[in-house]
């Protein structure tokens, strides 16, 4: 059997999309999410079928008082596939900003774990990986690029 990786990130907005505050980050979704979808090892990524990540309602727990939460998911066929893409030029350009736009969060953010090829994983399940990561850190339920656990079939 094989495995991709999922990988999860929330993200604590420091005021509504449509703010001025946020118009750099909304304005680089698109070209974003675009190299993703064309990534090397790129499977698939949650979105509404509009093809809007951002209307997706998930982890309201987590709002604590921020404008609100955003939640990004995606499956890829490895976790070298997705570094690459992560740690590429565009995708870090917007991460060096993410302090504009993001609250600072002590607690794990990004959650990765093996799915078996062809399943798609729900809110539900990524919320359950992110609170496991929190309480338990690393194991390999839900693990950190920093802390990587091996796929089932190695």
């Amino acid at each position: 059997m094989s495995y991709h990786i999922a990988q999860v990130n929330i993200a604590r907005l420091v005021a509504p999309l449509d703010s001025q505050q946020l118009a750099g980050f909304v304005a680089a979704l698109d070209p974003v999410n675009a190299s993703a979808d064309e990534a090397p090892g790129f499977v698939w990524r949650l979105q509404t079928d509009e093809g809007n990540a951002t209307a997706v309602q998930a982890f309201e727990w987590e709002e604590q008082g921020a404008a609100g939460v955003i939640i990004n998911m995606s499956v890829w066929q490895s976790i070298a596939q997705l570094s690459d893409w992560v740690y590429g030029p565009l995708h870090r350009a917007v991460l060096v900003q993410r302090r504009n736009w993001f609250e600072r969060v002590s607690e794990a953010t990004t959650a990765l774990w093996w799915v078996r090829e062809g399943h798609l994983p729900s809110t539900k399940e990524a919320e359950t990986r992110v609170l496991h990561l929190r309480e338990q850190g690393p194991t390999p339920m839900a693990f950190t690029f920093k802390a990587v656990f091996a796929s089932p079939e190695d």
